[in-house]
């Protein structure tokens, strides 16, 4: 799709639709749980131009709890359109890879992360895929040094979103752009436990009872998971050592927060050479403006030797061609069917919300916080006990009410984990 023009109302101003109360709620949970910002440490944030009136507000809230210095990044989805339409060939091989050299050493030095999300889910999916996975390849090559900072869990970070009117037109389509919008922000507020009194109560009763689920987990010690249901026969080892985690975490500069609001995963490491069998999406993926549907890979020794979807399989299939650990998985998060944002019935085509209803499994790199002991744990190590590597981390949805998981022990015991999508 071509994306048009702004329109008035998507260049307007929406906070007539918004609730200010809850956008300011919002902005204190991202702060004060999602990142539990330390006094005196700096925060570096990236979000969209369309997204201020949330982003303004999280720096106010900043600098209340003691921030040293905040950094804003912004984006524009017409400034990210102009490169396709008019970029020269030879500068979807490239990124800014000064600006995540610098990012990665503001991290180095104890800064901590946030992002709000709001992205168009089909910003890119009228463009060249050609293009389009270039310019992902070269992004997430020159993002590494930074990646590896998050996904090995050095600081505290987080990520929340804001209703922006592209998204929410295709959240909400057929109703005016006003009603979207509200509709939207309405949602993300009770996903992200704002739509109360005291959200910042809320959310430590919720990180309580996912604490109880990985504990649980964390008991049994599987070997693997069996996965079935329509579509999906798939066996996925655990990397040895694996932990569940799930809520509020600690990072190794010793800040527990919350990486995602909202969320409602327990999730460990995969050992990325010992997953078989086939498995089919049950939500669209939206990857980096483009709509990825009705995935479906067959896995062979941990890796995807076979890889259809019904919509955006070019950009997928050249995704798994990013490098060797592409195609083998750096996650699996559990989460019921009846958790809050499924029961929404809505489909939010924003990874950060949809995985939240859904158990899903992540290509490319792990966690090696999912490890015992894995804040002390070297990359070879991580390596050694099953961790994957790689330049992505794409999460994608694989849970229903019609898939069954049980939890098998290394010698072959069955223990049942979930039953149509419910814990057992």
């Amino acid at each position: 799709m071509t994306a048009h023009a702004p329109s008035l109302s998507a260049a307007g101003d929406f906070s007539g639709v918004i609730d200010p109360v809850k956008l300011d709620r919002l902005a204190e949970v991202a702060i004060k749980v999602g990142l539990q910002l330390q006094p005196g440490q700096d925060l570096v944030l990236t979000s969209s131009i369309a997204a201020l009136p949330l982003t303004r507000r999280i720096v106010e809230q900043a600098y209340k709890a003691g921030a040293g210095l905040v950094t804003p990044i912004f984006s524009d989805d017409e400034i990210t359109l102009a490169r396709f339409r008019y970029g020269s060939d030879a500068s979807f091989d490239r990124a800014a890879g000064w600006l995540h050299e610098g990012m990665a050493r503001a991290y180095a030095q104890n800064a901590a992360r946030l992002a709000v999300r709001g992205d168009n889910p089909s910003l890119l999916s009228g463009q060249d895929p050609a293009k389009v996975a270039r310019a992902n390849k070269a992004n997430s090559t020159a993002y590494q040094p930074a990646l590896e900072k998050i996904t090995g869990f050095d600081i505290n970070w987080t990520i929340l979103a804001y209703p922006e009117v592209e998204w929410a037109r295709q959240v909400f389509p057929g109703v005016s752009d006003e009603v979207a919008v509200g509709k939207l922000a309405e949602a993300i507020f009770a996903a992200s436990r704002v739509d109360n009194d005291d959200p910042v109560a809320a959310w430590r009763e919720h990180n309580a009872a996912l604490a109880k689920r990985t504990e649980w987990l964390n008991g049994h010690r599987f070997h693997s998971l069996h996965f079935t249901g329509p579509g999906t026969d798939l066996t996925l080892g655990l990397a040895d050592g694996h932990e569940w985690m799930g809520g509020a975490s600690t990072a190794k500069n010793g800040v527990t927060c919350n990486p995602n609001i909202p969320t409602e995963e327990v999730f460990t490491t995969p050992h990325r050479l010992r997953v078989s069998g086939h498995v089919s999406s049950t939500k669209p993926l939206s990857y980096q403006g483009t709509l990825i549907d009705d995935i479906s890979v067959r896995f062979e020794e941990g890796r995807i030797v076979e890889a259809t979807a019904s919509k955006g399989a070019d950009v997928l299939n050249k995704v798994l061609d990013t490098d060797e650990g592409a195609r083998r998985l750096g996650e699996v998060a559990l989460v019921p069917h009846s958790s809050p944002i499924s029961k929404s019935g809505i489909l939010f085509y924003n990874t950060l919300f949809d995985e939240n209803a859904s158990c899903h499994i992540a290509l490319g790199q792990c966690y090696s916080k999912c490890f015992v002991g894995g804040d002390k744990l070297t990359p070879d190590e991580v390596a050694a006990k099953g961790g994957n590597k790689s330049l992505i981390h794409i999460d994608w949805m694989i849970g229903s009410d019609k898939v069954d998981i049980d939890g098998v022990h290394e010698d072959g015991r069955r223990v049942p984990v979930m039953r149509a999508g419910e814990w057992a």
